[in-house]
Parts: C-alpha cells; sequence; structure tokens
C-alpha cells in the first residue's frame, strides 16, 4: 500500500519527460501504444505495442505506457464506443438481436458480426486516438527540446 501511496503524477512525469530521443522518435512509440491499447486483445496489448514499436522504431517506454489507455476502469466505455463507431460505419444496426430461437450457426454468425463491429471500430479510433497522441507528445517533446538548448 505504501508504493501505491508514494506513486503518484510528480513521481511518474519526469520518467515521461525525461525520455531520450527526438520528439518524432518519441511520438511514434506513443502513438503505436495507444493504437495497440484500442484493440480488445487482453494481455497482449503491451507486448504488440512493443513489437510494434520496435519494428517501427519508436520510444519503446512510451509504446508500453500508451497501452495503458485501456486498463479496468476504461474497458467497458473504450470498447461500447468502439464497437458503435463500427456498427456505424458498417451501416449496421448497433444492437445485437438474440432469440430464444438461435441456432448454434446462428450464434456463431452474431459472433463474427460482433467482432468485425469491433475490431473496425477499434482500428478507427485506434488511429484517431493514437494521431492526436502523437501530436500532443511531438509538441511536448519539441518544446522541451527548445527549453533545453537555451
Amino acid at each position: 500500500m505504501k508504493l501505491i501511496k508514494n506513486l503518484n503524477y510528480k513521481k511518474i512525469l519526469p520518467l515521461f519527460l525525461k525520455q531520450k530521443g527526438s520528439p518524432f522518435f518519441n511520438a511514434k512509440g506513443l502513438a503505436i501504444g495507444v493504437f495497440c491499447g484500442c484493440f480488445p486483445f487482453f494481455g497482449f496489448q503491451t507486448l504488440l505495442g512493443l513489437f510494434l514499436a520496435k519494428a517501427i522504431k519508436g520510444n519503446l517506454f512510451l509504446a508500453a505506457i500508451g497501452t495503458w489507455i485501456s486498463n479496468p476502469f476504461t474497458y467497458i466505455p473504450l470498447y461500447f464506443f468502439n464497437y458503435k463507431v463500427g456498427s456505424l460505419l458498417l451501416k449496421n444496426s448497433p444492437d445485437i438481436i438474440f432469440d430464444k430461437e438461435l441456432i448454434l450457426e446462428e450464434l456463431w454468425e452474431q459472433g463474427s458480426v460482433f467482432s468485425l463491429r469491433l475490431i473496425l471500430g477499434s482500428a478507427l479510433v485506434g488511429l484517431f486516438l493514437a494521431s492526436i497522441s502523437a501530436v500532443i507528445v511531438f509538441l511536448l517533446y519539441k518544446r522541451k527540446n527548445k527549453k533545453a538548448v537555451f
């Protein structure tokens, strides 16, 4: 419990700001992490974020931090929103219809429709949030580097 009490933004923010590398390098890392964090791959988001950040030569630490956009507090609202976005893009009703008479084959079909909506929505929301976070982090590190020069 003492560790949690001692953990606050005054200790975490310097870790975030002390990252070495160019603003573009840091922005790529965080953006990839945020993108991967928007997908419902519980337990694999961080691994996927680290793998992709390594592949595109982004900051690994910031990629891992970026995946925290989905956490136990944000899972339900984030994935519900992603599902709604996917439904709107596919021009389907966002309501899943379950009938008591539903046979097994139809149940599998409903599952694939649900998954398609969720993954499509996650990709688009992930791209949007990753873009926003990349711009913010890029400007933040650019500003930090300007102050360090003077």
